[in-house]
């Protein structure tokens, strides 16, 4: 009997690395690219404090609807409901209420929308896809109601508020001028902590991701669905609350639309992470990776003078590339 252990093929050997990291050979890919067209600028503290600011309201929704996306659901209504939010506190702000009332209101309204989108997928048994497509245009609606269409801004926002987004942790100088963490790099970090122990270090996370393997399965296995997609869906609405938060004090102002476009993104950040695991399945750190990668992109064409159209077409096309070269090397190998 021959028990001379078998050696893998090369091209099998190969399969397995980019399969598990060539979403992270991509991104230095991308890095190295930017950095030697802008060599001068990309690569400096400064900017890579600013690109973590700047796709930190991006990672908030991204991090959190990971939470509902490892149980194979969406939530298409995390923009409208960060818009729903921070117009909200703005109008509180408004009236001259106290700034802890309006973030208490917004963070509420994050918990009941994400809620109420769990009672239609898990009790009514609407798809997710329309239940969060219908209640996007809800959530969309009343922000435009309650705000009567206005941008809420100038002295109706507290300058505490605002402020809050402009500052940061010092960490030390460059020249003359003082370094900062900002402040809303450092909120995403902590959900991103928050979800990464919610979904990995505790039996909520692992039932989740049992009831994304086999939703059946789970049940008969004693998994509490229904009760579990209640909270993930509660979730993902406290994240888009909090990004409504993070929106309203960077701009100093809050309309009905301003949280639009983070739903596409977040999605787009999740799948992108997804192509790192070996299942193919949602993951938190993955996600970082994709907004990463988001976030570096639309930094680099900025810095190139690239017209944001193009830069729409560019980030879509590296979306579709990186997710389809990742199926194709799983099915390769």
């Amino acid at each position: 009997m021959n028990t001379t252990p078998s050696i893998p093929h090369p091209a099998r050997q190969i399969g397995r690395i980019l399969r598990r990291f060539g979403t992270l050979i991509g991104f230095f890919a991308i890095v190295l690219f930017f950095w030697s067209q802008r060599p001068d600028t990309f690569m400096t503290v400064r900017n890579w404090l600013n690109i973590t600011q700047q796709i930190s309201i991006l990672g908030v929704v991204a991090f959190t609807m990971t939470v509902v996306m490892v149980m194979g659901d969406y939530d298409l209504s995390v923009g409208a409901m960060a818009s729903l939010g921070g117009i909200a506190a703005a109008l509180l702000f408004q009236q001259e209420m106290p700034v802890l009332t309006g973030i208490a209101v917004a963070l509420l309204i994050g918990v009941a929308g994400g809620l109420l989108n769990g009672v239609l997928v898990s009790l009514v048994g609407i798809t997710p896809f329309v239940a969060t497509l219908g209640m996007l245009t809800v959530f969309s609606g009343v922000a435009f109601f309650i705000s009567e269409g206005e941008t809420i801004f100038g002295r109706a926002i507290p300058e505490q508020f605002s402020d809050f987004a402009r500052g940061g942790i010092p960490l030390g100088t460059i020249g003359e001028q003082a370094v900062l963490l900002p402040n809303l790099t450092i909120v995403a970090l902590l959900v991103l902590l928050a979800v990464w122990v919610l979904l990995e270090q505790t039996t909520f996370g692992r039932r989740l991701y049992a009831i994304g393997g086999n939703k059946e399965a789970a049940r008969l296995g004693g998994v509490r669905l229904r009760l579990l997609r209640l909270i993930a869906f509660a979730v993902t609405g406290v994240g888009a609350a909090v990004a409504g938060l993070m929106l309203v004090s960077r701009l100093a102002s809050a309309n009905p639309t301003q949280g639009d476009g983070l739903m596409l993104d977040a999605i787009a950040a999740v799948f992108l992470g997804m192509t790192m695991s070996e299942e193919g399945e949602p993951h938190v750190l993955g996600t970082l990776v994709g907004v990463l990668i988001l976030g570096v992109l639309r930094n680099g064409l900025t810095q190139l003078a690239i017209d944001s159209y193009v830069q729409q077409i560019l980030t879509g096309a590296i979306i579709i590339l990186a997710v389809t070269l990742s199926r194709l090397i799983r099915r390769a190998s």
